[in-house]
């Protein structure tokens, strides 16, 4: 049976390794040395050492998405409400994974693609679910009027991880609220919600 403790070693050292190196230079066998344990060790819990980065992502996020899933079953909130938080706590949490472990010595362009391809993955393939689900109880107690929730819960999480993270696309601070004003005045119009009433969402 998988030791939890070990499973959290590999990742403490994969994340410790990249505070100095790049992900490309990093071997298992160094993931290995750095966790005190075997690189045989590594494949039992692992298959690769992008399978230990996926799970480094996902255990960074985990209480993000342990907090969306419980605002899920909040319907005492407003659905945008709910949505506000969920995009507040992520962007916290992507924040605090980008500076923990990504080293601006040791980043180019193809690390930072990499780094922000998987989160913002993992992000929009978790929240995705979950904001459906919390648009689809707007639409059935008449706040939110809008024929897709799926749809439009993935069109929001498109647009705010890419912009937000601001570096697929890399924009100034006034191309940034440009798209996030447009993004909300289509939700407004899209959600029959008052103009001006949906700014808090990303704020």
């Amino acid at each position: 049976m998988p030791n939890p403790v070990k499973y959290d070693q590999i990742l403490d050292a994969l994340g410790e390794l990249l505070k100095r190196k790049s992900i490309q230079t990093i071997s298992v066998s160094e993931i290995a040395q750095t966790a005190g344990i075997g690189k045989g060790s590594i494949y039992y819990y692992f298959p690769s050492k992008d399978a230990i980065y996926n799970a480094l992502v996902e255990r960074s996020y985990k209480k993000s998405i342990e907090t969306a899933k419980n605002l899920k079953s909040q319907q005492n909130i407003s659905p945008f409400t709910r949505m506000a938080m969920i995009f507040r706590t992520c962007r916290d949490s992507s924040t605090a994974f980008l500076n923990r472990y990504q080293s601006v010595e040791t980043a180019n362009v193809q690390e930072h693609a990499y780094f922000h391809h998987k989160y913002m993955a993992h992000l929009i393939s978790e929240l995705k679910p979950v904001l459906t689900d919390i648009i689809a109880q707007g639409t059935e107690s008449g706040d939110i009027h809008f024929s897709s929730p799926a749809a439009l819960a993935e069109i929001v999480l498109i647009i705010l991880t890419v912009k937000l993270d601001n570096t697929l696309v890399p924009s100034t601070p006034e191309e940034i609220e440009e798209t996030l004003v447009g993004m909300i005045t289509l939700l407004e119009k899209g959600t029959e919600n008052p103009t001006g009433s949906l700014n808090f969402l990303t704020t």
